[in-house]
C-alpha cells in the first residue's frame, strides 16, 4: 500500500511538472515574447494541475452518472471529460495570469476550476470541446483586493443580517468623526430570514473606516437573471418521465448571499485599487470576470435539466444539491454547458440492462482515470 502510493504521489509531481511545461508552452505561443515566471509560481501553477485534474475527474463521474439515469438516452453527452477533450491554449492564459497574481489553488475558497462544455465554440472554431475556467472564491476575491489596494485595510466584516438580529449602522455625523455599527444575534440557533448583509472595512485611521450596507433587494438583484436553482435555491427545472417539471429545491442560498455581499464589499467601487498596481494579470482577471458573469448566468440554464431525470415516485423529496464548486477549494464538480440545450444523438438507444449499463460505465470510468494526461 505505501509502495502503492508512492507510486501515484511521483506520477501525480511528474504529471504536474509537464502540466506546468506545457502551460508555459501555449502561453509564450499566444503572447509575444518569453514568459519568465517564479519558482514559487511554477508551484502553484503544479498545484492548479492537481486540482484541475481532480475537477475532471469529478466531471467525468457525474457525466457517466447522468447518462445512467437517462430514461431517453438520445439527452446522453457521449464526450467524455478528460485532458484529452480539454482546450489547454484557453486553460493556459487563466493559469499563467493567476498564477502571476498569487492565487492558490490548494487553499481554500482561492481559485475552482470550473469545466464546461462550449457548443457553439466547438462548431465555431473547431476547437476541444471542454474549456476550464478559474473561479475565484471567497477568500481569492478577497486576497486580489487586498492586493491591488490603494491602501491595504486592517481588518474587514462581512456579515449577513437575519430577522432576529439587531443591526444599527453608525454613519458620520458632527459628533460620531468614525463610521461604524452595532450588531447584535439574539438567537444564534434561530435567526430567521435573511433580511440582508453588511461589511465593515477598518482602516489604520479610523475616520477612513467604511460601512457597506446591503437590503436583501440588493442583493437579489445581482442574482442572475436565469440563475440555477441549484445554487439559488428555490424552482429548478427537471425530467420527470420525458416531460418537464419544476421541482423545489433548497439550493445554496444563504452561501451565495453571503458571496454576493463579499464581492460588493471588496469591490473596487469600496476598496480603491491602487493605480500603479494595475498589472496585465489584474487586467486579464476583469476580462474573466466579465466572461464568468454571462457563464454563472446561463449556467446549466436547462441544458442541465435535460439531462437529469428525477423520479418523484422513488423520490419525493428533492436532495440538498452537492455545494457549488465556487464555495469551496475542491476545484469543479460539474460540467457546465454554454451551448444551449444538449443536441439530441441521431437515434435513441434502446433501454438498456441496468448491470451492463454500470458495468459498461465502470469500465469507461476506470478507463479514462487509467489512461490520464498526455502532455
Amino acid at each position: 500500500m505505501a509502495n502503492e502510493m508512492t507510486v501515484q504521489k511521483t506520477e501525480s509531481l511528474s504529471n504536474s511538472e509537464a502540466f506546468t511545461n506545457k502551460v508555459l508552452k501555449e502561453f509564450g505561443s499566444n503572447v509575444a515574447g518569453s514568459i519568465q515566471v517564479t519558482d514559487y509560481q511554477r508551484q502553484l501553477i503544479q498545484g492548479y494541475f492537481i486540482a484541475t485534474d481532480r475537477a475532471l475527474k469529478m466531471a467525468e463521474e457525474k457525466r457517466v452518472s447522468k447518462n445512467e439515469n437517462n430514461k431517453d438516452h438520445k439527452w446522453d453527452n457521449p464526450d467524455p471529460i478528460n485532458w484529452n477533450t480539454v482546450d489547454l491554449n484557453a486553460l493556459a492564459l487563466d493559469v499563467v495570469h493567476y498564477a502571476r497574481m498569487g492565487l492558490d489553488m490548494m487553499q481554500d475558497n482561492h481559485l475552482s476550476a470550473i469545466p464546461f462544455k462550449d457548443n457553439n465554440r466547438a462548431a465555431r472554431t473547431g476547437t476541444k470541446m471542454y474549456v476550464v475556467n478559474l473561479m475565484p472564491g471567497y477568500n481569492g476575491i478577497q486576497y486580489i483586493a487586498e492586493k491591488y489596494a490603494l491602501e491595504k485595510p486592517v481588518s474587514v466584516t462581512v456579515e449577513l443580517v437575519y430577522s432576529t438580529d439587531t443591526f444599527k449602522p453608525l454613519k458620520k455625523n458632527r459628533e460620531n468623526r468614525v463610521e461604524s455599527y452595532d450588531f447584535e444575534i439574539n438567537n444564534a440557533f434561530d435567526r430567521g430570514e435573511i433580511v440582508g448583509g453588511f461589511g465593515y472595512i477598518e482602516y489604520t485611521e479610523p475616520t477612513k473606516n467604511k460601512l457597506i450596507i446591503m437590503t436583501l433587494k440588493d442583493i437579489l438583484k445581482r442574482k442572475p437573471e436565469k440563475a440555477s436553482g441549484e445554487f439559488w435555491g428555490g424552482k429548478k427545472t427537471a425530467w420527470e418521465k420525458g416531460q418537464k417539471v419544476e421541482v423545489e429545491t433548497e439550493g445554496w442560498f444563504e452561501e451565495m448571499c453571503l458571496k454576493t455581499v463579499k464581492r460588493e464589499v471588496y469591490s473596487a467601487k469600496n476598496m480603491p485599487r491602487d493605480p500603479k498596481k494595475i498589472d496585465d494579470a489584474y487586467e486579464y482577471m476583469r476580462m474573466q470576470e466579465i466572461r464568468l458573469a454571462q457563464m454563472e448566468t446561463q449556467e446549466v440554464i436547462d441544458a442541465e435539466a435535460n439531462q437529469v431525470v428525477i423520479d418523484t415516485e422513488a423520490q419525493e423529496t428533492p436532495q440538498k444539491p452537492a455545494q457549488p464548486a465556487f464555495l469551496t477549494d475542491d476545484g469543479g464538480q460539474q460540467a457546465l454547458d454554454l451551448g444551449g440545450p444538449a443536441k439530441p444523438q441521431a437515434q435513441p438507444q434502446p433501454a438498456r440492462n441496468t448491470t451492463a449499463a454500470r458495468t459498461t460505465a465502470a469500465t469507461r470510468t476506470a478507463a479514462t482515470r487509467t489512461a490520464g494526461p498526455t502532455f
